[in-house]
């Protein structure tokens, strides 16, 4: 798999950069010049950041303010940056013993490079630092350093850049950073260095004496050999879903045919839908035409089926007939519903035009469910709407409301 890095100052206008083309088990490919001839198609891109660079911090966080990056996070190291929050892109890298460890960076040196290698057709990377791209192992630091100045990891998420020094005397940052480390009991047993550039390691013996510490001489280090998986990314900016060159050209015949689906398709709803709106009108002409038949007294018929119920619910009564709307045959079909409810459950029922109204109280969701769906065996209507809510509170409990009417 292909990697490309592209090695970028913050602090420099986005025109120029360092990259190396990384391949699997290939001498990396090395070159210095314009963005727009930078290597494209590569499997992954990293943005290696100089460890002066990037601030690497500890804080104090809520676990859930983890997961933001960006601003939210800037605040949590207001104290450190001494500037703006909103000028700085933080990330969090992990946590050591009881705190976390942040990654600072200038968010509109980010934007720049952003925006450049966008330009380039760049738009998916990862974010690294140097510092923690530089080889590690528990109770040793890894210092590179390339003759007069350099940067040290110190452990899995941390590290920084250091000020300058000589062949014979260390720098005065590294000393305070041992000092700093005694004072928490974390000092290294050791120190590995990495040259950076030829014959730049210092006298080992002096540094000895002037830190305190056992150094050893390591492999020579540089970002552009360094192994793919090395470094913890501060961030990854995703790349933007777009289209292929020539794709709308060739999903152009599956266009047209998903068109041609949709259209028939509009066609076939449009046509049914006629279909059955010529059908109700039919039908509605045709019960119009028999209640004008059957009631040719009628001033106006707007819903024939209501008005055919009323008029033989009349023709009923005027024979002396009963209707089932009527309360002796409604209260009649109710009752062998209400068997299931306890003494005194009963509150209220009254009668009025057809409609029923009963009035339930001390009776449970289930027995509630029960009554109802025996009222509607027995042929009634069971309005279960707004008329069912809880009705106010009295004595005994809460009362239920249920509305009956005939089929």
């Amino acid at each position: 798999m292909s990697l490309l890095r592209i090695y970028c100052s913050l602090r420099d206008t986005p025109q120029r950069c360092k990259w190396a083309l990384v391949g699997d088990g290939r001498e990396p490919v090395l070159g210095d010049g314009p963005l727009a001839q930078l290597p494209q198609l590569a499997a992954r891109v990293q943005l290696v950041l100089p460890a002066a660079e990037v601030l690497i911090t500890r804080a104090r966080l809520p676990q859930a303010a983890r997961r933001h990056a960006g601003s939210v996070l800037a605040y949590a190291v207001e104290d450190e940056t001494l500037g703006d929050p909103d000028a700085n892109q933080v990330s969090w890298l992990g946590s050591a013993g009881d705190t976390d460890v942040l990654a600072v960076a200038d968010r509109r040196g980010l934007k720049a490079w952003h925006d450049a290698l966008d330009a380039v057709g760049i738009r998916g990377y990862e974010v690294h630092c140097e510092t923690l791209m530089l080889p590690w192992i528990a109770s040793e630091w890894s210092l590179a350093w390339d003759g007069r100045e350099g940067f040290v990891r110190k452990a899995e998420f941390e590290g920084a850049a250091t000020d300058c020094g000589d062949r014979s005397s260390p720098p005065l940052s590294l000393r305070l950073m041992l000092d700093e480390a005694k004072t928490r009991g974390a000092a290294p047993a050791s120190i590995a260095v990495h040259e950076t550039a030829p014959d730049s390691l210092p006298e080992i013996e002096s540094w000895q004496r002037a830190l305190g510490v056992a150094l050893r001489h390591a492999e020579p280090w540089d970002w552009r050999s360094a192994p793919p998986e090395a470094g913890i990314s501060l961030a990854q900016e995703r790349a933007r879903w777009r289209l292929a060159p020539g794709t709308a050209r060739r999903m152009r015949p599956a266009a047209w045919i998903v068109g041609a689906a949709l259209t028939v398709h509009a066609l076939a709803l449009v046509v049914d839908w006629t279909r059955l709106a010529s059908e109700q009108s039919s039908l509605r002409a045709r019960m119009e035409s028999r209640f004008r038949a059957a009631f040719p007294d009628a001033v106006a018929v707007a819903d024939p089926a209501l008005q055919m119920r009323r008029k033989l619910t009349e023709a009923r009564h005027a024979v002396s007939q009963p209707d089932s709307g009527d309360f002796l045959p409604m209260i009649m079909n109710v009752a062998p519903a209400l068997k299931q409810v306890p003494a005194g459950g009963l509150r209220i029922a009254s009668y009025e035009s057809g409609r029923m109204t009963l009035e339930l109280a001390s009776i449970d969701g289930a027995g509630i469910q029960r009554i109802v769906a025996s009222l509607r065996q027995s042929g009634l209507q069971v309005d279960m709407g707004a008329d069912a809510a809880p009705a106010t509170a009295r004595a005994g409990g809460g009362t239920i409301v249920i509305t009956v009417r005939s089929s």
